[in-house]
């Protein structure tokens, strides 16, 4: 029951520091850009940030990893999720909009390590990436609830920000009461250098970084590419929303897939997928149907990539599986804050449809990257 109710908090963690407080303002952006007149360079500036915030709350992670216990670490990511979200509120400029969510992207940046780190101690190593991918989906699940209450409260993106610091402040206690307290185990050494010598971890770092910086296509600017080039109103774009999400909750079967068809193999598809998905944005000008499926696409494929580099990681380092996550997660987002004002220069340069292909490209390269190590551990079972 313990377990159950480990999972469960994890889950609804993730679903608020990453569906709600994280990836929400793409769907958002463009009635925040219309009320605040931000340009596209300033909005991905301000994604940037988010994504730039979640690396300072990974490094925070290894640095406290074996002072602070995972709890604390975790109550403090549901409390930086409230407070981002509730800055986000009252923002009347780029400025204050721009520090409410680098603090709700801080949050996603600590949550996931010390999650791990739970999920290590209370299950045995043959149900560890089940319990993690399941936790990994809860993205998906946060998405598709900000997408319902987008179509709930048409325009009212205040509200809903509102709406989600409430709900941030009621994960925060279940948080506290779920996580066991204490440090967790002997091998929480803290990060060390050392470790990136280990056989496939700078290879794995080098593609999560580039899917990384192809991620931000969708995350960011999706739902601004869905309504300026393609005339999507507000409630398509948010069902657009609530599908990527709904067809991502089948990244709770990456440890299921993982197990039977090997890590590679399902890494290998999940980034085509993430590539397929980006580039298939470009297909909504034939009809909105393309415009649907390219966002499921993208969301399962995401969701189900995360959950390979997540079970890579801690293969890689299985006495440190906070590091193990944390990581290449770290390069993941590093990769997304580079993308974001990368991917709104490119857009301005070469346009839609050239801007997609690049980063679609991308996402093709860093299925390609292939640690050496995990090709030789990842075979089917």
């Amino acid at each position: 029951m313990k377990g159950i109710n480990l999972v469960a908090a994890a889950f609804a963690l993730t679903a608020l520091s990453y569906g709600l407080a994280r990836f929400a303002y793409g769907l958002f952006l463009p009635q925040i850009r219309e009320d605040l007149a931000l340009s596209v360079l300033a909005s991905g500036w301000i994604g940037g940030g988010a994504f730039a915030a979640y690396c300072l709350g990974i490094g925070f992670t290894f640095a406290a990893s074996g002072k602070i216990a995972p709890r604390m670490i975790a109550l403090f990511a549901g409390v930086a999720a409230t407070a981002g979200m509730a800055i986000v509120t009252i923002a009347a400029s780029g400025w204050v909009l721009g520090i409410g969510i680098a603090l709700a992207g801080l949050s996603s940046g600590l949550a996931s390590p010390p999650l791990a780190s739970a999920v290590s101690r209370q299950f045995r190593e043959s149900e560890r990436p089940k319990a993690n991918g399941t936790i990994n989906a809860g993205t998906a699940v946060g998405i598709v609830f900000s997408g319902i209450a987008a179509l709930m409260a048409t325009g009212s993106w205040r509200e809903l920000y509102t709406l989600f610091a409430l709900i941030g402040a009621g994960v925060s206690v279940w948080l506290w009461l779920a996580l066991p307290p204490g440090t967790y185990g002997e091998n929480n050494r803290g990060f060390s250098f050392a470790v990136l010598k280990r056989d496939g971890v700078l290879t794995l770092c080098l593609s999560a970084f580039v899917a990384g910086v192809s991620s931000t296509a969708v995350w960011t600017f999706g739902a601004n590419i869905l309504r300026g080039d393609f005339g999507f109103s507000t409630t398509q774009i948010a069902w657009a929303w609530i599908v990527l999400g709904a067809v991502g909750v089948a990244g709770s079967l990456t440890g299921v897939l993982t197990h039977r068809y090997g890590t590679l193999c399902i890494h290998a598809w999940a980034l085509l997928g993430i590539g397929a998905g980006t580039l298939g944005l470009a297909a909504t000008s034939i009809s909105d149907a393309y415009g649907f499926a390219a966002m499921g696409l993208f969301g399962m494929a995401y969701i189900i990539s995360t959950g390979t580099y997540l079970i890579q990681g801690i293969e890689l380092l299985p006495d440190q599986p906070d590091l193990g996550l944390g990581i290449p997660f770290l390069m993941l987002a590093l990769g997304q804050t580079l993308g974001t004002p990368l991917f709104g220069a490119t857009l301005e340069a070469v346009g839609t449809l050239g801007a997609l292909c690049i980063f679609a490209m991308a996402a093709g390269c860093a299925g390609a990257i292939r640690p050496r190590q995990a090709m030789r551990d990842s075979v089917p079972h």
